[in-house]
């Protein structure tokens, strides 16, 4: 490290109250296929703000309120920290708007839910008994509102015949694509990068039902930061579409902008969660 960056990065650490050596650290908790853009967007913010950033794939929650300045998470989880006060140690100050007429230009998405293309099913009320994939419990799209929904039915029994706990979207899409399970919901910003990169998996699915929408995973930001600093933040993100290589990295996720959202933004995913406390579809 030259001098010259080792005296920049002092300052920021000075100014932000970051780590010694001026780093800002990112985690990730959301699905892989992403992991390039918000590797693109640390790197971004670390440009306009004039410090060092680091991303890594979060293994634990608990992270956020020790260890992590800014965190890419889903609202499920944002709002499970909430009944145990870890939330406290953290804010949403971004999230995206998706690409795409369905999200009406708001920080919304769905869990569309998938089968084979030879399948008969035709709707989730088909799904009956079925065998069913899902990501982790940790996930609005994947587990909270497809419990929500079946609450919504009245199906607070058994209502599939097997459950396969996949670890993630990619792999409960391609569990379906191959047969070896019948159905799933897939976060739909997930759904549509994986038929972008993989046009194989295109042909193999059709989506026979769509649960939603729910508010999209926030930017979170540990409330240690400065306020500045979480304000600043906010800005660059808020501003990253007018950037002409920025907005190009985003769309490629198919992300056409962020906006600003704060703790009451997922209320929507707090009521979706107390309706579900009774379900027991999904093994809980």
């Amino acid at each position: 490290m030259t001098f010259a960056i080792a005296r920049a990065r002092g300052r920021a650490a000075a100014l932000w109250g970051l780590e010694m050596d001026g780093t800002l650290r990112f985690v990730t908790f959301l699905a892989p296929n992403m992991f390039g853009v918000y590797r693109f967007i640390a790197r971004y913010v670390g440009r306009k703000l004039g410090c060092a950033t680091e991303l890594r794939v979060g293994s634990s929650y608990e992270q956020l309120a020790v260890e992590v300045d800014v965190g890419f998470v889903c609202g499920l989880p944002y709002v499970e920290m909430s009944r145990r006060h870890i939330v406290l140690s953290v804010e949403p100050i971004a999230a995206p708007v998706l690409q795409g007429e369905r999200y009406g230009g708001k920080p919304i998405y769905f869990s569309d839910v998938i089968v084979h293309r030879d399948s008969l099913f035709s709707s989730f009320a088909d799904l009956r008994g079925c065998t069913w994939s899902y990501n982790e419990r940790q996930s609005q799209s994947g587990y909270g509102i497809v419990s929500y929904h079946l609450a919504c039915l009245g199906e607070t029994g058994g209502y599939f015949g097997r459950i396969v706990n996949a670890g993630f979207h990619e792999r409960s899409i391609r569990l379906v694509a191959v047969g070896k399970v019948d159905a799933s919901g897939i976060d739909s910003q997930v759904l549509a990068v994986a038929l972008r990169n993989y046009p194989e998996l295109a042909a193999s699915l059709r989506v026979i039902d769509t649960l939603g929408p729910s508010t999209i995973q926030p930017i979170v930001a540990a409330r240690r930061l400065p306020a500045q600093l979480r304000a600043d933040l906010r800005s660059v993100l808020l501003e990253m579409n007018s950037d002409h290589e920025a907005r190009a990295v985003l769309a490629h996720g198919f992300i056409d902008r962020f906006v600003p959202v704060s703790d009451s933004s997922y209320d929507d995913i707090r009521a979706m969660r107390d309706a579900a406390e009774s379900v027991q579809c999904l093994g809980r």
